[in-house]
């Protein structure tokens, strides 16, 4: 399994998405540049530029036309994937950490920092009304006022909201009666990365407290937890096997102390229902900030704090092996 290796941040990359086909790789890192890349061969089809800060976080929508990103300098920006022309500006008071586009793609999220004296603030726009994104009214805001927003998701058909919380807290949100729902705090520390399972009915969460954790999209019932001995910064689905893959590795800041081999900066992959991990895969310099399943299964992509997407195809012998119970 020999990745490809996407050299096109000049620091630690922040997060990365596929579009729904697969065809493209989305990146973005604490430059100020999203990229966007084919995933086939690696190429870089071209960048969006705009931002002033380091960019936290990026969403493409289901027609591949979309793009959001949100970024430390106090604003969430829309753009035209094809082209990358920016189509919107949204400004905030504080950095935007989270940002997402709901099933339809007609509404967007986005969370801000609890910074400068300001509160941790989510909104959420429709991209129809363009007289209220004019005027910057979100159709809703939320002050959270309990700890702050570290992740965030939107659940099936543009339903839910699903935030992860700097405490540990997991909380449901309801977008349809503007209400919040119901929270969960199954982990001690800050969750990393929420991200959802292919149908949608299930999400995996990654956190500070060295698990992943599975829990039921709709009821939020703790379904399996996934243990490891470092930070867990990102983890995906499978989407096509009953898999997990957990990236992390130990804090960015403690990284020039050790070697690479105690840093254990490899992408670890778990089984899912049995929580039994089969297999690592080596190769980022730092911890794995990122990391997402190609939408056909057929492999997987990580980005890290060295700044290189790693892109990877599975060998046959990852489609015969059967875990054995």
């Amino acid at each position: 399994m020999k990745p490809l290796m996407l050299h096109g941040h000049e620091r630690a990359i922040t997060q990365i998405k596929y579009n729904r086909e697969g065809d493209l790789l989305f990146s973005c890192a604490k430059d100020s540049q999203p990229n966007v890349w084919y995933s086939i061969n690696g190429e870089r089809l071209g960048t969006y530029k705009g931002h002033s800060g380091a960019v936290w976080c990026i969403d493409v929508e289901w027609e591949t036309t979309k793009l959001l990103t949100g970024s430390a300098d106090n604003t969430c920006r829309l753009w035209d994937v094809e082209t990358g022309k920016q189509l919107l500006d949204f400004t905030t008071k504080s950095a935007v950490r989270t940002c997402g586009f709901s099933f339809s793609g007609s509404l967007i999220m986005f969370t801000t920092d609890k910074t400068m004296g300001q509160p941790c603030e989510m909104n959420i726009f429709d991209l129809r009304a363009q007289e209220q994104i004019r005027n910057n009214e979100p159709i809703w805001s939320v002050p959270v006022s309990s700890s702050k927003v570290t992740s965030a998701i939107w659940g099936p058909l543009d339903e839910l909201i699903i935030t992860g919380h700097e405490n540990g807290d997991l909380c449901q949100w309801d977008v349809k009666s503007q209400a919040f729902a119901m929270t969960t705090s199954d982990h001690s520390k800050q969750i990393n990365d929420i991200q959802l399972s292919k149908d949608m009915n299930f999400l995996i969460t990654a956190s500070k407290d060295f698990t992943a954790k599975l829990f039921d999209t709709y009821s939020m019932e703790l379904k399996k937890t996934y243990k490891t001995d470092r930070p867990v910064n990102s983890a995906a689905i499978a989407p096509a096997k009953p898999h997990v893959v957990l990236g992390g590795g130990q804090e960015a800041m403690d990284v020039t102390t050790t070697s690479t081999r105690i840093g254990k900066f490899d992408a670890r992959f778990y089984h899912l229902v049995f929580e039994e991990e089969f297999a690592r895969v080596k190769g980022h310099f730092g911890p794995i900030n990122s990391v997402a399943f190609h939408p056909d299964g057929k492999g997987y992509s990580s980005g890290g704090e060295d700044g290189y997407v790693r892109v990877h195809q599975f060998d046959p012998q990852y489609f015969n092996f059967e875990f054995e119970y």
